[in-house]
């Protein structure tokens, strides 16, 4: 079970993740989760949203540079070691996580994580067989 990241390529130069933002307000697009990585060139903004293909058509249309991205969405106990113990259950499956990262949501104890692992398909079978539960595109407008 997946979501769609979208990774946005944004100039690192002043106002242009303002830029970005105000398109995404313009078009009333709430942001679920964010996480933004930067070069000396350019910065990546990987978002999370309800909606991905009006997105991705909206900031193509305002000639920016998208990518869409299955990754898996995870929800996890908002306590300490919770993280560490999703860790290790990739670990000792052999899965390799390229990023990740989380947010929180209205739902009181619970936080969420993205992650981008290197074969999705063997990492959700280590999630559905290790009782972890994943977030459908279709969760996230209650999330």
């Amino acid at each position: 079970m997946t979501i769609k990241q979208i990774s946005i390529f944004i100039e690192n130069r002043k106002n242009a993740l303002a830029e970005f933002t105000n398109v995404l307000a313009t078009h009333k697009i709430n942001i679920r989760a964010m996480s933004l990585a930067d070069t000396s060139d350019f910065g990546i903004a990987r978002i999370i949203v309800d909606d991905a293909a009006s997105v991705q058509g909206a900031l193509e249309r305002s000639h920016y540079i998208v990518k869409v991205t299955p990754v898996i969405a995870i929800e996890i106990p908002d306590e300490a070691g919770s993280l560490n113990r999703i860790l290790k259950i990739l670990a000792d499956n052999g899965r390799n996580v390229e990023y990740m990262y989380g947010f929180t949501g209205r739902k009181s104890g619970s936080a969420y994580m993205i992650i981008r692992c290197t074969d999705v398909a063997e990492t959700e079978k280590v999630f559905e067989k290790s009782n972890i539960k994943m977030i459908s595109q279709e969760q996230l407008a209650d999330i």
